[in-house]
């Protein structure tokens, strides 16, 4: 089965993604946008500063690893564009995640025993749905950090 991002334009741009089947060896880096004048970093990208009316805003890879800023359940499902998974909606963790400079918010693919504010964590994908021709769309999130990855 074949499987594509969920957004293009939240990841770092890579080649030859068609038919790719994505997995926690092949996660391709978030990227923002950082503000030339100010320093400002900001997820995703957008095309003005929030913080000056000075800046020129740059494509910004992000660190992968960071720490659980702040988190909760999402219980309900959330507003379209969320598509809920076969079986209906369950819930999931999603947070902030520092990654020293931006907070970025995301789900949480941790176990709620381990969770944690100042929790390491690493980017990984997530299955998000399922498009009817039958290919596998998935998202970003945030696993716990293996202690041989820091």
């Amino acid at each position: 089965m074949s499987t594509r991002l969920v957004d293009e334009s939240l990841f770092e741009n890579r080649d030859n993604r068609e038919n790719r089947k994505y997995d926690d060896g092949d996660v391709p880096s978030l990227v923002g946008a950082h503000c030339a004048a100010c320093g400002t970093v900001v997820f995703p990208r957008q095309d003005s500063c929030p913080r000056c009316t000075d800046g020129v805003m740059s494509a910004h890879v992000l660190p992968v690893s960071g720490r659980v800023w702040s988190w909760t359940l999402q219980v309900f499902p959330p507003k379209p564009p969320y598509r809920a998974p076969a079986g209906g909606h369950r819930p999931y963790h999603v947070g902030y995640v520092d990654l020293g400079g931006v907070l970025v918010e995301a789900r949480l693919a941790v176990p709620r025993a381990e969770i944690r504010i100042g929790l390491p964590v690493r980017l990984t994908l997530v299955p998000a749905y399922q498009d009817e021709d039958g290919t596998g769309v998935v998202t970003f999130a945030f696993r716990p950090e293996r202690d041989v990855e820091r």
